[in-house]
């Protein structure tokens, strides 16, 4: 990096110094003679600084020589800095009173004083920069300008995820991790190979593998790097299970947790890049690990094959390299835009000689092949014989090769890549902090003085991803965050290539350079150690760690020329006074320490502030009032600030700004103090990204106002939300609307408070017209009737470039604009609208398509919306009727509309859409008027999901069978649907089936009352769910006919009487569940052949007695199920011993007992189980001991018993009874207490 930053800093320098600038610093502080010398010094050596870097890394004395240089220049930087910072703090900087302040200011000894210093700290550091230039020993020559080949925009980077010839790895992988048939309850499998081999590559494809997430009850993923941290770890794993982080810092906690959470489970767990060779570290951590399900497993993928030889029960899966013709192809395929033909055929045999050095490394062939996007014959000639010199295949060749890439960046960009390096290794990397931190480190450099900083950081950001130098990029598409990772090798090169400049410091202060100029830090305590205070520029905190206003207060004493202070999360409640003695700071992130309440005031003395982040810091109530002398603020945020009530007057006074993601109006102007209206926003029209008005229903000022806003000059703002907030006034019914007629129609006071609350509605949002470049709206609670004009009559020439559109709450609306005519809308979210009736289509035209973009429609709680909002066609088909194409559409979802029929438009006719050739999601639920499915939607033939909820469905249709794409259908509370259609038989990709609350549905028979019967049908089937149908009574033909079927659940089915013999066909059947069904008396012989089955639960069957076939006599399954590895037994009142069947599985790992108030005995027979790790049982009171041979019982690890009254006493420790037949156990729970 240090190569880079020179060139950098001396650009800067000498920007700092153009002939204005020390034309104005000689006018404030007098001689300028010396500052002119120190340009002309900087300038003559930047000519050179460009050999310099090219030669940095293969000469120690050039290496020397540019470190020293850098330090000077620093030096001169933050002289010029202090000039800036006294001018800014003067209010010096662009007013016409400029020399009148400064006499006054400078008059007398302060004037002397200023001066002198400042002139010696010039000539100091003018002297040292002339010294060590001519102490050069060696020459540099001027380079002509490299050029730097952007990428165009429309090429893909998504396609560095796909996995080239890994298909018989992930085949193996995923083979290891379906194998139920194993000895001990976790298998682990090391996946081993070189960094940039595709190993977490492989693990994330395979464990995102569908019949992988189906096998597994719990899937866990942790990043362990080489900075093994137990507590983290643990902490990592129970985050994945739990979904939320937890506040336990107790190891003790944590395990107890842990241990509770995956006890008796199959999960999959997947330890990312582990380093730690240490045997005792790894068995304490798999020490914890050990007490899940047998079939849990644990894939390790890791550099290392030690860490393999002491973590593996099987042996490592060894990756190798892409073959010779996979490399070639992904080498052409980075080489060359995606779509586009390769029109020399000769540049393919050299790119098979250029791919043979990149040892087969997926990363390395993607760097490569990228610095070789659209160059030419001669260029890739010349990079062959020249820049690809043979290497061995080891990693730090590996990096000598990436870093040919990295030395082809230009130099801003080196130097933004470089400063990566103060992220961990797989950290999730938040695009925008990232660009924010290069603006205000100073990392980028405009040309062109209007296009914003942020703009240009962008094209930096994306130029790094086209590059390879990032992955892992993607956007969540409910929150917009932009977020990628570096690979493990680019962050060893990103450390490699920052030098001493940049620092990650976890808890060893003496890996800290005493040059470090940037800093990231885990757990290091506070006050640093072993570090020179001046230098530091940079300090982020890494997010988890408390931080005290004791701890702060020294940290502003000590790092005063800090330009970078990221505190977020970490648990800040107060800021100290001192924040003001950090006077070159440009960026300071307080985001999410939710009990920061307040600012100090002297906050407002730092004045090169540029971005503030306060977002979730919930409990902060209110903004210091002075922040107009925030002057060169870029980015306020303050989103997700529950209690902050206002935004202060003079926000609008800063012209720099560039992002405010929240703007918030008062909602009680008696109690807040100097509020900004919103006029505040009418100059900030640099303003980019997106923008969240609050509060709108409150405000009660004039119709100028409104307009004052002056959002349509506001075109770099992408997303807008406006957010009404409730009335102020008690709700009426609105009548007339002409204000004009109020008084001559004699209304009382209430209803003409509410009209003219109601004309201003309309007028507010009449007057907060967006910008023409947005892209994406929302109003949230408005409490108009209607729409004004910019929304219902221009609303394509007002907002062509709408792709998301979201209405919620306007509980008055009766009709939206027309949103069809949106040439570009991806996205309509219309939800509790109460009012709402029709969408207007705004297309008179029958050759004009509406909707032709979207995607996806979500339509929530609109009880009076009648017609689908798509009403617009493009002519008549055959029969006349009006015919519509939405050829893009994917994904629709309907709720709670009690008035909208599907199959009718506004007008009455019929529906009908052709063109639904990508509809793949439909989600209906709590529709009335659903009672058959719309035409439209069955020729959906790509569908893949159909869920109906809560609808008077009566039937399915024969067409049905034409959804040959549909995975997964969904029937639930249909209360009037009877039958099933045969044509259901021919659905060759449904996998999961689900019947829920249908009372008439009968699945035994078609509508002519015959037998169903799918003929050999649905052999996609994996799973199917079958609640609450009171018409079943046993199990239908085409169920017993689905042979791939895994998984059957049967629950609430209060006339279900009996399983059926042959359900014996079933034999890829894993997992049988039956609840909740009072009728059924038996279980079937044909069950011992179910060769399958791991999983079994029987719950709440009042009648069912599992000791005996329906003839009353002993079930006797002859040793079948010796597949099953699970079995729960809970409330079956006729349970009273263990059945002989279940004594005879030799293979049983877990069993659980529950509420079988009549259970007497266990038999001695138990010993047979010798596979039984866990056995629970609860609420079994009629249960006093266990026999004997409970001692037998060598692998069973966990007992636990709960409310079980004796038996828990027999069990006590030492004092009970029976403790001497369960002491051998491990562990052992009694109620919640742990007794082992």
């Amino acid at each position: 990096m240090a190569e880079a930053v020179i060139f950098s800093i001396a650009g800067e320098i000498v920007a700092s110094l153009a002939p204005q600038a020390i034309e104005n610093i000689g006018k404030l502080w007098g001689d300028k003679h010396e500052l002119e010398a120190l340009r002309e010094t900087v300038s003559t050596l930047q000519a050179v600084l460009d050999d310099a870097e090219e030669r940095y890394y293969w000469s120690r004395e050039i290496k020397d020589w540019v470190d020293r240089l850098k330090g000077a220049f620093y030096d001169a930087l933050d002289v010029l800095e202090e000039y800036n910072v006294e001018a800014t703090r003067q209010g010096l900087r662009g007013h016409n009173k400029m020399f009148k302040e400064v006499r006054k200011f400078f008059s007398g000894s302060n004037q002397v004083a200023f001066i002198l210093k400042m002139s010696d700290k010039v000539r100091a550091v003018k002297k040292r920069i002339e010294t060590i230039e001519a102490n050069r020993k060696f020459d540099l020559n001027t380079l002509p300008e490299r050029e730097w080949r952007k990428r165009e925009e429309t090429h893909s980077f998504a396609r560095e995820g796909d996995i080239i010839g890994r298909d018989d790895d992930k085949e193996t992988v995923k083979k290891f991790l379906l194998n139920s048939d194993v000895k001990g309850n976790v298998s682990i499998l090391p996946i081993v190979g070189i960094g940039g081999l595709g190993k977490t590559t492989l693990a994330q494809h395979v464990y995102n593998d569908k019949m992988v997430s189906e096998h597994f009850e719990l899937k866990m993923w942790v990043c362990v790097s080489n900075d093994f941290d137990m507590k983290k770890i643990v902490k990592n794993i129970l985050a994945c299970v739990t979904k939320e982080e937890l506040n336990h810092d107790s190891m003790e906690q944590l395990q107890n947790e842990l241990r509770k959470r995956i006890d008796g489970r199959r999960y999959l767990l997947v330890l990312d890049d582990y380093w730690d060779v240490e045997l005792e570290t790894w068995l304490k951590l798999k020490t914890l690990l050990v007490e899940g399900a047998r079939g849990s497993k644990i894939l390790i993928t890791t550099r290392l094959h030690l860490v393999a030889d002491i973590t593996c029960t099987t042996s490592p899966h060894l990756l190798g390299g892409l073959s010779k013709m996979e490399s070639v192809d992904l080498l052409m395929q980075m080489a060359f835009p995606e779509g586009e033909e390769i029109q020399d055929p000769n540049l393919r045999p050299i790119g098979e000689e250029i791919a043979r050095k990149c040892f087969g490394v997926p990363l390395v062939v993607r760097t490569v092949g990228s610095l070789l996007f659209k160059k030419t014959k001669a260029e890739w000639l010349r990079f062959k014989d020249y820049k690809l010199l043979e290497v061995s295949r080891s990693e730090e060749k590996i990096i000598s090769v990436l870093r040919l890439s990295y030395n082809n960046l230009p130099s801003h960009l080196k130097q933004c890549f470089a400063f990566c390096s103060l992220f961990p290794k797989d950290h999730e990397i938040d695009k925008q902090t990232l660009v924010d931190l290069w603006v205000a480190e100073g990392f980028i450099k405009s040309s062109n003085t209007s296009e914003p900083l942020e703009d240009i950081a962008h094209e930096y950001f994306m130029n790094l991803i086209w590059s390879n130098f990032f992955q892992d990029f993607k956007k969540d598409p409910l929150t917009k965050r932009e977020t990628c990772k570096m690979h493990d090798l680019m962050h060893d090169l990103a450390c490699l290539v920052a030098g001493n400049e940049c620092c990650v410091v976890g808890n060893d202060p003496k890996s800290i350079d005493a040059r470090t100029r940037h800093i990231s830090v885990g757990d290091l305590p506070l006050p640093f150690p072993h570090l020179e205070a001046s230098r530091l520029r940079t300090l982020i905190f890494l997010k988890g760690r408390m931080i005290s206003e004791e701890d702060l207060h020294p940290l502003m004493q000590s790092f005063k020329k800090l330009h970078v202070l990221d505190l977020h999360d970490t648990s800040v409640k107060k800021l100290p006074r001192s924040i003001c003695e950090l006077k070159y700071l440009t960026y300071l992130d307080l985001s999410y320490n939710m009990w920061l309440n307040r600012l100090p005031n002297s906050i407002m003395k730092l004045q090169n502030l540029q971005k503030l982040n306060l977002d979730g810091c919930c409990y902060l109530e209110e903004l210091p009032r002075g922040i107009t002398k925030l002057v060169s603020l870029r980015n306020l945020g303050i989103k997700d600030c529950e209690r902050l009530r206002y935004v202060p007057r003079g926000l609008g006074q800063l012209s720099s700004l560039h992002r405010l993601n929240c703007f918030i109006l008062p909602k009680d102007k008696a109690r807040a103090k100097n509020y900004g209206k919103l006029e505040e926003l009418y100059g900030l029209n640099n303003i980019q990204g997106s923008l969240y008005i609050e509060n709108l229903g409150h405000v009660t000022d004039t119709i100028e106002e409104y307009k004052a806003a002056n959002l349509t000059g506001k075109q770099s703002l992408e997303s807008l939300e406006l957010e009404w907030g409730g009335f102020n006034i008690n709700d009426v019914v609105i009548g007339n609307r002409n204000e004009t007629l109020l008084d001559e129609l004699q209304l009382s006071s209430n209803l003409q408070s509410a009209i003219l609350q109601e004309l201003r509605n309309e007028a507010l949002l009449d007057g907060l017209q967006p910008p023409s470049n947005l892209q994406e709206l929302t109003i949230t609670g408005y409490e108009g009737e209607r729409f004004p004009r910019w929304m219902m009559d221009s609303l394509v020439s007002s907002l062509p470039n709408l792709v998301e559109v979201e209405f919620r709450d306007c509980r008055r609306c009766k009709r939206l604009s027309p949103l069809g005519q949106l040439p570009r809308l991806k996205s309509l979210r219309i939800s509790r609208l109460a009012e709402l009736e029709y969408v207007e289509s705004g297309h008179s035209s029958t050759f004009t398509a509406s909707f032709p973009s979207l995607l996806k429609l979500s339509i929530f709680f609109c009880n009076k919306l009648k017609a689908m909002p798509l009403t617009s066609h493009l002519g008549d088909n055959i029969f006349g009727q009006r015919v519509r194409h939405l050829p893009n559409f994917v994904d629709l979802s309907i709720e709670q509309c009690d008035e909208l029929d599907l199959c009718k438009e506004e007008s009455g006719g019929i529906l009908d859409f052709q063109g639904l050739q990508n509809l793949r999601y439909v989600q209906i639920k709590n529709l009335p008027k659903l009672v058959y499915l719309p035409q439209w939607l069955v020729q959906a033939s790509n569908l893949e999901l159909c869920q109906i909820n809560n609808s008077n469905l009566k039937a399915l249709p024969e067409q049905i069978e034409a959804f040959q794409s549909l995975q997964r259908l969904e029937i639930v509370r249909c209360c009037s649907l009877t039958s099933l259609p045969k044509g259901m038989r021919r659905l060759a990709s449904l996998t999961d089936l689900i019947f829920n609350n249908c009372k008439e549905l009968d699945i035994f028979k078609d509508e002519s009352g015959n037998i169903l019967d799918f003929h050999g049908g649905l052999q996609s089937l994996h799973s199917v769910e079958i609640c609450g149908l009171p018409k079943l009574t046993s199990l239908p033909q085409w169920l017993l006919q689905a042979r791939n079927l895994e998984c059957l659940l049967i629950g609430d089915c209060d006339n279900l009487k009996d399983i059926p013999e042959q359900i014996e066909a079933l034999q890829s059947l894993q997992r049988l569940e039956i609840t909740m069904s009072p009728l059924l008396t038996s279980l079937p012989k044909g069950m011992r052949r179910l060769a399958s089955l791991t999983d079994l639960v029987f719950d709440g069957c009042k009648e069912l007695d599992i000791s005996k076939d329906e003839s009353g006599n002993i079930l006797d399954f002859h040793g079948g199920l010796q597949s099953l590895r699970s079995v729960t037994i809970s409330l079956l009142p006729k349970l009273t011993s263990l059945p002989q069947w279940l004594l005879q599985l030799h293979s049983l790992e877990r069993l659980q007992i529950w509420n079988c108030c009549n259970l007497k005995d266990i038999p001695e027979q138990i010993e047979t189980l010798q596979s039984l790790q866990y056995l629970h049982i609860a609420g079994c009171y009629s249960l006093t001991s266990f026999p004997e041979t409970m001692r037998r019982l060598t692998s069973l690890t966990h007992l636990k018993i709960f409310d079980c009254g004796e038996l828990g006493e027999s069990c006590k420790r030492q004092a009970g009874e029976d403790w001497d037949k369960v002491a051998h156990i491990p562990n052992i729970r009694f109620g919640g207490r742990i007794v082992r």
